[in-house]
C-alpha cells in the first residue's frame, strides 16, 4: 500500500484529491496538510509516507520551500507537484529537487489516475530492485518515473534518448560528452545537448575534469 500525504491550502482541493486517491487501488491517504510549514513537519517528523501530492502556492510558503527543506533534512520521499503554477522556471526548479510528476490544475480524475498508476509502477519497480541494477532495469525505472507530457523537451531531444543518457550518467558517471556518446552509440554533439539539458534542469551537475593537456574537459555527474 502506498501512503499519500496531501498538501494544499484549499479545503475543497484537499477533499477532491482525497476522493481521487481513495478511488485508486493500492493507495491510501495517510495525512493532510494545509500549509508549507505543516507539510515540512509532517514529512520530517511524522510517520513515514511514500508519496506527497504538493501544491506550489500556500500562504506560509511555497512548494519549492517545502522541497528545499525536506531535501536538506535528508528526506527522499517521492513528490508529485499538483499546482496551477506552470511557468518554466518553477518546473525546472521542482524537477531539480526531485519531483517525479508535475500536474497542472485543474486535474481531471482520468489524468490523475493515469499519473498515479504510472507512479505505482515506478514504486513497485523500485521496491523490487535489490542488489546491483542492470542497465535495462535502470532504463525501465526511469521510464516508469518519467512525467510524460508534463514537461516539454527542447526541439530535437527525444524522451527515450534522454532516459538513456540519464541512466548512463547515473550508473557510470561522471562522464564526458565523448564518453557518453561512445557508450550510447551517438554523436558527441548530440550527447552534449542531452547532458547540457539535464544539467540546466538540475538533474545532473557539471564539473571540470583536469589531468590532460590544454583546457579541462567538462564531465557530468549525478546530483547527490
Amino acid at each position: 500500500m502506498i501512503d499519500v500525504l496531501l498538501v494544499d491550502d484549499e479545503s475543497l482541493t484537499l477533499e477532491l484529491h482525497r476522493s481521487y486517491v481513495e478511488r485508486l487501488e493500492g493507495f491510501r491517504v495517510a495525512g493532510e496538510c494545509a500549509g508549507a510549514r505543516a507539510a515540512i513537519t509532517a514529512v520530517v517528523d511524522g510517520p513515514p509516507v511514500d508519496l506527497v501530492l504538493l501544491d506550489m502556492t500556500m500562504p506560509d510558503g511555497t512548494g519549492l520551500d517545502v522541497l528545499r527543506h525536506i531535501r536538506a533534512r535528508g528526506s527522499v520521499v517521492d513528490v508529485i507537484a499538483v499546482t496551477a503554477v506552470h511557468d518554466a522556471e518553477t518546473v525546472r526548479r521542482t524537477v531539480g529537487l526531485g519531483v517525479v510528476q508535475y500536474l497542472v490544475k485543474p486535474v481531471t480524475f482520468a489524468v490523475f489516475r493515469e499519473r498515479l498508476e504510472q507512479y505505482r509502477d515506478f514504486h513497485r519497480r523500485a521496491q523490487e530492485s535489490e542488489g546491483p541494477t542492470t542497465q535495462e532495469e535502470i532504463d525501465a525505472l526511469l521510464s516508469a518515473s518519467r512525467a510524460t507530457g508534463s514537461i516539454r523537451l527542447p526541439k530535437g531531444l527525444a524522451p527515450d534518448t534522454l532516459a538513456r543518457v540519464t541512466a548512463a550518467v547515473r550508473a557510470h558517471g561522471p562522464l564526458s560528452a565523448s564518453e557518453t556518446a561512445e557508450r550510447l552509440g551517438m554523436s558527441r554533439v548530440a550527447a552534449r545537448r542531452y547532458l547540457e539539458h539535464l544539467a540546466s534542469s538540475g538533474r545532473i551537475q557539471r564539473a571540470p575534469r583536469y589531468g590532460g593537456q590544454g583546457r579541462p574537459e567538462t564531465e557530468y555527474g549525478w546530483r547527490i
